[in-house]
């Protein structure tokens, strides 16, 4: 069960890091990729930052929508370069 959630979560937060940063939309399997990746980034990010956001399902979409924006900006940011 852990993993059909983990890939929901992921394809959320994949879709809305897409809608945040305009153009960067990579499909179903890719927003499931960045969104799952992003969890991972603002696992570690925010902590470190301090913040804290609480616990639930909610959270870990808005966490993994961070860490997903924060990947899209760089991806777009190697692009142009």
């Amino acid at each position: 069960m852990g993993i059909i959630a983990a890939l929901v979560i992921g394809a959320i937060a994949g879709w809305l890091a897409g809608l945040i940063v305009r153009g960067a939309g990579f499909g179903l399997i890719g927003n499931i990729v960045i969104g799952i990746i992003g969890a991972l980034v603002a696992s570690w990010l925010l902590p470190q930052l301090g913040i804290s956001m609480g616990a639930g399902a909610v959270r870990d979409i808005v966490n993994a929508t961070i860490g997903a924006v924060i990947i899209l900006v760089l991806l777009s940011l190697v692009r142009t370069a």
